[in-house]
């Protein structure tokens, strides 16, 4: 069984089910590519790097 339809934030980039960011207020959009997962932000490299600051899931590359 399938699950839910994610959507990616067109601007910073989080997952989730709406048709605007629950983060930024943002469109989303079906077309994005890659899953991050966050749990830890402070400490994260990664987080760092795409300017992520707060815990979540997050498409790599979003159209």
């Amino acid at each position: 069984m399938a699950g839910p339809i994610l959507k990616a934030c067109k601007s910073c980039s989080f997952l989730s089910e709406s048709d605007s960011c629950p983060r930024c207020g943002n469109p989303t959009s079906k077309e994005w590519q890659g899953f991050l997962a966050i749990i830890d932000y402070e400490r994260s490299e990664i987080a760092k790097k795409m300017g992520i600051s707060s815990n979540g899931r997050y498409a790599l590359k979003v159209r």
